[in-house]
């Protein structure tokens, strides 16, 4: 597929008032897209809406090319098919097992036999680093585990598209590392594309392609991250080379 897998028009998402204004944003096959800003700008916002969760205000959204709240109940259920979604808080089903977590794409929308499906999630499961998890429960699993076992739901169907909220929020350093090395891996395993959310400056310079930086209601700045990093906007610079809040807190004690 050479065509933009995802595209907005001009559109605007929020609730009962816009929260983001205006967007104009086309994905590319094979691309890892960062959607970035500050806590509250809107990005969550954005990608429910282009999840099929939320209907945008005005504006249009394309999915594979038509129009994702145009189309039919039926015909944007088919669309939503051809992507995956690993949400922030893994909602990982906390009754079933880590087999039958990965499994429910497969059970639920297609006609997989069973002795398939569990050799299908045996694979996933070793591809996200976590074989022969199958029978433990979420509860006993680690954030980053947990994680992995998102991951492996969200691709378990080899979508097209993937879209991740904050995958790494809440992880330690070295487990954040874990995770954005293991999106690179997928990305080069099944050649998919991927949109992702997040607030980690760390994670967005290791595997973005490009940046959709938001601010002030709107897109502020697209770009590589070294594009956006030397950027003339003195808001769009002095965000990418802030000063963590840890090295804040020693700057006070010192």
């Amino acid at each position: 597929m050479t065509a933009p897998l995802l595209e907005c028009h001009d559109v605007t998402v929020g609730y009962d008032t816009p929260i983001l204004e205006h967007v104009d944003l086309v994905v590319e096959p094979g691309e890892i897209v960062a959607l970035l800003g500050g806590s509250g700008c809107g990005k969550s916002t954005l990608l429910r809406t282009l999840t099929g969760l939320l209907p945008p205000l005005a504006g249009e959204v394309l999915l594979f090319g038509e129009s994702l709240y145009a189309v039919p109940p039926d015909a944007r259920d088919r669309l939503l098919r051809r992507t995956g979604c690993a949400f922030q808080q893994d909602a990982l089903f906390g009754s079933l097992t880590v087999c039958d977590n990965v499994a429910l794409p497969l059970r639920e929308l297609t006609d997989v036999p069973g002795a398939v499906v569990r050799e299908m999630v045996a694979m996933r499961l070793a591809q996200v680093g976590l074989p022969g998890t199958e029978k433990r429960m979420p509860a006993n699993l680690s954030g980053g585990q947990r994680k992995r076992v998102a991951l492996a739901r969200a691709t378990i169907l080899d979508p097209l598209l993937v879209f991740c909220d904050e995958p790494s929020a809440g992880l330690d350093p070295i487990v954040a590392a874990g995770i954005d090395e293991l999106l690179l891996q997928l990305r080069a395993a099944f050649g998919g594309t991927l949109v992702i959310v997040t607030h980690e400056l760390a994670s967005v310079r290791t595997i973005a392609d490009r940046v959709v930086m938001f601010a002030n209601g709107g897109i502020r700045a697209t770009g590589t991250i070294d594009e956006l990093m030397h950027s003339d906007d003195s808001e769009v610079f002095n965000f990418f080379h802030r000063v963590p809040e840890s090295e804040h807190a020693i700057a006070r004690h010192t």
